[in-house]
């Protein structure tokens, strides 16, 4: 199942092993693309290329948590834009398929953006029904409480898919 976890965000290649030395050590633009891979929004991976050097991981994601809570609406809606919405495998069940890609549509059609959410915490036997709870609880919400737990939930992705970025060594 396609999931939105840690990883590169998808439609993007992997940089394969990275590790935090090669990442405060590269060229900028490198360093930028590095970030873009983990969040979609060229002002926020700026602002992590730009305040480089990092002294270890926790300093990183700390960065990254206060960059992801300074974006603007415009900078979140370009990290959603390359985001793809969770979904089943290909051999889960029609009926399965048709009701994730009709909860889908209500959620886009509702707030005009993907549905994200960071499965990091579930093992994969529970991705399906998670992100069909979720979407489901979440449709009940007012846009601007939907606002706040998607750029939460943006951020939990941004934090895991750094992880795995700069943890390879």
């Amino acid at each position: 199942m396609p999931v939105q976890n840690c990883g590169s965000v998808p439609g993007r290649p992997p940089s394969g092993p990275y590790g935090l030395r090669r990442f405060n050590a590269a060229p900028a633009a490198e360093a930028e693309a590095a970030m873009l891979e983990c969040y979609g929004s060229r002002r926020w991976a700026q602002r992590l290329a730009g305040h480089r050097p990092y002294p270890d991981l926790d300093a990183l994601l700390a960065a990254a948590d206060e960059a992801g809570y300074d974006l603007s609406p415009t900078d979140r809606a370009e990290a959603l834009a390359v985001e793809v919405s969770p979904g089943l495998h290909p051999d889960a069940p029609h009926s399965a398929h048709l009701a994730l890609a009709a909860a889908h549509a209500a959620y886009e059609c509702k707030f005009g953006h993907v549905f994200v959410i960071c499965l990091d915490d579930f093992r994969p036997a529970e991705h399906p029904d998670q992100v069909l709870a979720d979407i489901r609880a979440r449709l009940g919400h007012e846009p601007e409480q939907e606002r706040v737990v998607t750029a939460d939930e943006m951020r939990r992705l941004a934090r895991g898919r750094i992880i795995e970025l700069v943890s390879s060594q």
